[in-house]
């Protein structure tokens, strides 16, 4: 496990991590929910890995969590953005700055801003 300088998880307990697994500088957990990192996954610099979301439409701007998991042999690359609930299947690739809201299946290339999710060939 390699853990790089500055990397911020705000509720630490609530973090599992599987083997061989890279966080970059200064990636951000926001961990209001669990995290599941499995094993053989790269988190790139400044990822911003979040569980945590407010309900806009609430007159009290009420809070809502909801987990994230990155399964095996993912990589999340620089400056993504991984919202809450989502899971991310094994193999899949998420490109540098990419805002990504929804789950994705195995095996699959996001990128952009709102992400696109294509089959890695």
């Amino acid at each position: 496990m390699v853990i790089r300088a500055n990397v911020n998880i705000t509720f630490p307990w609530r973090l599992t991590l599987g083997d061989h697994v890279w966080l970059g500088e200064e990636v951000t957990i926001l961990s209001l929910a669990t995290v599941t990192i499995e094993s053989n996954v790269c988190v790139s610099q400044r990822a911003y890995l979040c569980t945590g979301s407010h309900n806009f439409r609430s007159p009290t701007f009420d809070l809502q969590t909801k987990p994230v998991t990155l399964h095996s042999g993912c990589w999340v690359a620089a400056q993504a953005f991984v919202g809450p609930g989502v899971e991310i299947g094994s193999g899949s690739v998420i490109s540098a700055g990419s805002i990504l809201m929804e789950s994705v299946p195995a095996r699959s290339f996001v990128r952009g801003n709102p992400a696109t999710v294509k089959p890695i060939a």
